[in-house]
């Protein structure tokens, strides 16, 4: 099949697959134990859970915009 009717490359591919895994990587650094009725948790108010793990996720989804929009140049 002729490559020049895929819509991406197999670098968009590479990209796309590096910004899907920081995405899981910001939700699985969210996750921890929570608060119940009976037990406060204080861990749900740490900075890898407030500040680290939302802001991988978001450069996580620009990554992921930018390999969509990234087109190799042409020579």
């Amino acid at each position: 099949m002729d490559k020049s009717r895929f819509a991406f490359s197999k670098q968009n591919y590479i990209l796309l697959i590096i910004g899907i895994a920081a995405i899981v990587a910001g939700f699985i650094l969210m996750g921890g134990p929570g608060s119940t009725e009976t037990h406060f948790e204080p861990e749900i108010f740490s900075v890898r859970r407030i500040k680290v793990a939302p802001a991988i996720c978001f450069f996580g989804f620009l990554f992921v915009i930018f390999a969509i929009m990234f087109k190799k140049r042409e020579k």
